[in-house]
């Protein structure tokens, strides 16, 4: 495996998981901007029960439905989690009492014990190892604009391995807020991408 970063899509049996399609080549896009890393800016899908993700540094699941993992999908997740992998989960609901939230973390309950999935401090160190938020996770137009619960979440949670995120879960859809032509983003006063550049180094440096 050569030293470029790519970005990988989990798909999953149950559920909707390819949303969002323009995220990822946005969020690339604002790598290839801000950083000196080596990128693959072309995004690769790979099926959750596949070994092939214990080859990815970063992994990405979402959608709107429910998530319940067959069993080689399980035991994938955990292995991946537990070896120091990095999941990114972000649900498009941005809905606590959704479909999605309520289902995903249900899987977390089962696969890591029930109550690991916790809220981070929002001064975690994710909030400023590149980008600085001094409010923890930024705010997004799904939230503002009364979408989803019509909660602002003020928090992340995490299952926490060895004292290092394995799995960053959101409920505030990052996913659709960043799901735009990254030729657009000129017309935003500040690029709303920059957490997302935060989320890939820290998973690929803590």
């Amino acid at each position: 495996m050569d030293n470029e970063f790519f970005f990988t899509r989990l798909q999953y049996e149950s559920g909707d998981w390819d949303v969002d399609q323009r995220m990822p080549s946005n969020l690339l896009n604002s790598l290839v901007e801000y950083t000196t890393l080596k990128v693959d800016t072309q995004e690769k899908i790979i099926a959750l029960a596949s070994d092939d993700i214990f080859r990815s540094p970063f992994c990405y699941i979402s959608g709107h439905k429910l998530v319940q993992f067959n069993k080689k999908e399980r035991e994938n997740f955990e292995k991946y989690v537990r070896n120091g992998g990095f999941v990114f989960a972000d649900d498009c609901n941005h809905d606590i009492d959704g479909l999605f939230a309520k289902s995903f973390e249900r899987q977390m309950d089962e696969i890591f014990g029930a109550g690991e999935l916790k809220k981070i401090p929002n001064d975690h160190e994710i909030y400023t190892i590149f980008f600085e938020f001094d409010d923890g996770p930024p705010t997004t137009s799904q939230e503002l604009n009364g979408w989803g619960d019509d909660l602002v979440h003020d928090y992340l949670k995490a299952i926490v391995i060895d004292g290092r995120i394995g799995v960053l879960y959101s409920n505030k859809d990052y996913g659709c807020e960043w799901d735009y032509d990254f030729r657009n983003k000129r017309w935003y006063k500040i690029d709303n991408t920059r957490f997302g550049v935060n989320i890939v180094l820290y998973a690929l440096t803590s």
